[in-house]
């Protein structure tokens, strides 16, 4: 409550801390939560010290993995004297540090002896009891109780009567008149030493409790653990020998989980590896690296395959981390050997050693294959609608010429009377040259550059001629030189110079590997 927030304030200017203090009224109003976070946030504040009951620390715990904030950087400080009592599953897989307390010691015998007779209940009288576990607020309840009765046990040992009817008091006098009996009660409670659920409970001359130990909880990713104790003489006493002698240990006696991928060269399997175990089913670079490494150092050592087979990314909207980094962020693992990218935002939450092999982005395209010109090959040098347009150029051209030329009177001409007598049987010689077989004709001939027996007389005429002989000229000088070189050099037909080219096209399909640095540098970049 307040006294809990004016000891941390007083703390706070002694020690020169900067502490932000937040009231969340109504925990169920997500907007709310989700406000004061986004502005702890922008005050780059990951500490964070929760004051609250139990059922209130689960629902803002829910809150936080909902928000991504229970990642590794986190730290969560619950000030609730019941660790044991809350959900932390959820958080725990988040990689969050998160420090309680526990004043309930379930290696007391007292306390075994408590539960064996909760779950022994009648489960007609007490239907939840043993389903539900053994709070520290039940424990506390249970205390209470038995501090009263071994209060009243000493009034009756001092032959003091609180059944006698005394003189009331009076709270609203000035002073406030206390009632006869209840000195005695107050005296009594304050020489009160017995142990309970809660350790030893005894009181000092203002009646706080005094002489009590308080253990200290610290969750990893396999659990909850505890950390050390707190008691008023020694403050908090860590578990530093302990923890020592169970990291400085022999490593001849632990064996490290390293965590791969199958990436070849690096890592893959031999072709025997159904009849191998262990470290033997394995061979390729990474393999023979984690080798040389625990030769070394004298370890042993178990490769592992990651489940998901990816490097390692975070989720944008979980902030939950997956393939080998989440392996050890979470714990599941002790060392990655793998050909696993150095990022800014891995390097956020694990450390790298010094690269084996230096490597950038590059993209990777299937090399066309050399192939002979096909029969129709000559087309390729011009597009398919190029083709198309210049049929319909030429029957145009054709047929303009045709018209023209009949409605022309210079393309019109009589007959030559010097001319030998012909066969009266004999169709009659036409009057005009250009009928639509000769237009034709003739447009073809001037197309393939072979001229023709026969010409325009008609102004007209003429300049329809000219301008088809200026197109093909174009064209076929166009053509023969495009000919050459698609005959003699190699072409691809989406040519991959840079990654704009890439985007451009959509011809031939593109990607990166899921959870990958590449995909994830495209994600965030802005170049």
């Amino acid at each position: 409550g307040f006294s809990i927030l004016q000891a941390i304030m007083e703390a706070a200017v002694q020690n020169n801390w900067q502490v932000t203090a937040r009231s969340v009224g109504n925990i169920k109003d997500v907007q709310e939560f989700r406000r004061i976070i986004e502005e702890m946030d922008r005050r780059q504040e990951k500490r964070y010290l929760i004051d609250c009951e139990v059922e209130r620390i689960n629902t803002i715990l829910e809150q936080v993995v909902i928000l991504g904030k229970h990642s590794r950087g986190y730290h969560y400080m619950l000030a609730n004297l019941g660790f044991t009592d809350i959900l932390l599953e959820r958080v725990m897989h988040g990689g969050a540090n998160v420090t309680g307390f526990q004043i309930v010691n379930n290696e007391n015998p007292m306390v075994q002896q408590f539960i064996q007779r909760w779950v022994r209940l009648d489960e007609r009288e007490f239907p939840e009891a043993k389903n539900a576990p053994l709070k520290y607020t039940s424990a506390l309840t249970h205390d209470a109780i038995l501090v009263i009765a071994e209060a009243f046990r000493y009034l009756r040992r001092q032959r003091v009567d609180v059944s006698r009817r005394g003189s009331a008091g009076d709270c609203l006098a000035n002073p406030a008149v206390p009632w006869s009996q209840g000195i005695d009660i107050e005296r009594a409670l304050k020489m009160v030493q017995v142990q309970g659920m809660t350790g030893n409970i005894q009181f000092d001359t203002y009646g706080r409790r005094t002489n009590y130990t308080i253990d200290v909880y610290e969750m990893k990713v396999t659990g909850s653990r505890k950390a050390g104790y707190w008691n008023e003489y020694e403050r908090f006493v860590p578990f530093s020998d302990q923890q020592i002698s169970n990291d400085s240990a022999s490593s001849e006696n632990r064996t490290i989980v390293v965590t791969t991928i199958l990436e070849s060269p690096y890592v893959m399997y031999k072709k025997n590896h159904e009849q191998l175990e262990g470290n033997e089913r394995y061979e390729g670079y990474c393999v023979d690296l984690a080798y040389e490494i625990a030769k070394h150092v004298r370890i042993k050592y178990k490769l592992s395959i990651v489940g998901d087979g990816k490097y390692g990314a975070r989720d944008p909207e979980t902030k939950i981390w997956n393939g080998m980094v989440g392996e050890l962020v979470y714990g599941r693992a002790d060392i990655a050997v793998a050909p696993l990218t150095i990022t800014l935002v891995r390097e956020e939450v694990i450390d790298f050693s010094k690269p084996f092999m230096s490597l950038g982005i590059s993209i990777m395209i299937k090399k066309p294959q050399k192939s002979k010109p096909g029969v129709f090959s000559f087309l390729d040098p011009l597009a398919y609608e190029i083709w198309m347009c210049i049929v319909f150029a030429y029957i145009g051209v054709s047929v303009v010429l045709f018209l023209v030329s009949r409605f022309s009177p210079y393309e019109w001409h009589l007959e030559d009377n010097n001319e030998e007598p012909r066969d009266p049987q004999s169709p009659p010689d036409p009057p005009n040259e250009f009928g639509i077989f000769n237009s034709l004709w003739f447009s073809l001939g001037a197309f393939m550059q072979q001229g023709c027996d026969i010409s325009p007389r008609s102004l007209s005429g003429r300049i329809v001629g000219g301008v088809w002989w200026f197109f093909t000229l174009i064209i076929i000088s166009s053509y023969t030189a495009n000919l050459a070189a698609f005959l003699t050099v190699e072409r691809m037909v989406s040519p991959i110079e840079s990654a704009e080219d890439l985007a451009k096209q959509t011809e031939i399909a593109y990607g990166t590997l899921d959870s990958g640095s590449t995909k994830e540098f495209f994600r965030v970049s802005t170049l």
